[in-house]
């Protein structure tokens, strides 16, 4: 297992100072988030200039691109698709293998979300790559058993864990464990439960690091684990010492 870093931890810098944050911080992988709405790379741009989009993600060969965070603003299907599409081109040249999106908001009809998931992991898996989906609060991964469901209908589809959405969400720390062979990449923080706990210090919350390593390590896991600690203006704690402190305890597993 390799540990990367997101983007996002140092989401209220500017791209290019939030990589050589990360560089300085001795990451070798970086987990790229490409948001239309986040501060960063953003996939209308992608769109404009892969070649400069490939520029702006690497700072030098000890700091790489290994996965991509992905969320897409589209008008419509054939938009997404064709923004998809530019972001492969760039994951090709930049050699990344995994490309992470939401699912459907919670609520949502599963069938429907199949049937998108579908044709995306389809066009995903044709250039190389592999398509995930977040567990994510609000989406219809939220509970297990509906990521389940989607692994389970979607060829090549699997999953980015963030073990986050079912300490903080509806789950509430209920078991994960059919989840783990589906698993493709990994986002991690720490997190309590109730209201403004979704994201703590390190430490000071419910996150089990090593019995999920443990899990992973079972089922021949040997991909990344990205500190993904968000960079918002409420988090009450510097983030470049929280993401020193979770960087150096997943090493210290793996």
């Amino acid at each position: 297992m390799y540990v990367a870093c997101s983007t996002l931890c140092f989401a209220r810098q500017p791209l290019e100072r939030a990589l050589r944050i990360i560089g300085e911080l001795e990451f070798s992988k970086l987990d790229v988030a490409i948001h239309e709405n986040g501060p960063h790379l953003k996939p209308s741009e992608v769109v404009a200039d892969v070649g400069l989009a490939a520029q702006r993600i690497r700072i030098g060969p000890s700091l790489t691109p290994a996965a991509f965070s992905i969320e897409i603003e589209a008008a419509s299907d054939e938009d997404y698709i064709h923004q998809l599409r530019a972001i492969c081109r760039l994951a090709r040249v930049s050699t990344v293998s995994v490309l992470t999106i939401p699912a459907a908001k919670t609520g949502s009809s599963v069938d429907t979300e199949v049937q998108r998931l579908s044709r995306l992991a389809n066009l995903v898996d044709a250039e190389g790559m592999v398509l995930t989906v977040v567990t994510g609060i609000g989406t219809l991964t939220e509970r297990p058993a509906t990521a389940l469901e989607l692994c389970k209908r979607v060829r090549s589809l699997g999953l980015t864990l963030d073990p986050s959405a079912y300490i903080n969400g509806p789950h509430q720390g209920g078991s994960i464990d059919e989840l783990i062979p589906y698993v493709r990449h990994v986002h991690l923080r720490d997190t309590g439960r109730g209201p403004g706990k979704f994201q703590v210090r390190v430490g000071q919350g419910e996150i089990e690091y090593g019995r999920i390593i443990t899990q992973l390590e079972r089922s021949r896991y040997d991909r990344l684990l990205s500190v993904a600690i968000h960079d918002v203006a409420e988090a009450p704690f510097a983030m470049e010492t929280e993401v020193r402190k979770l960087k150096f305890l997943l090493e210290s597993l793996v």
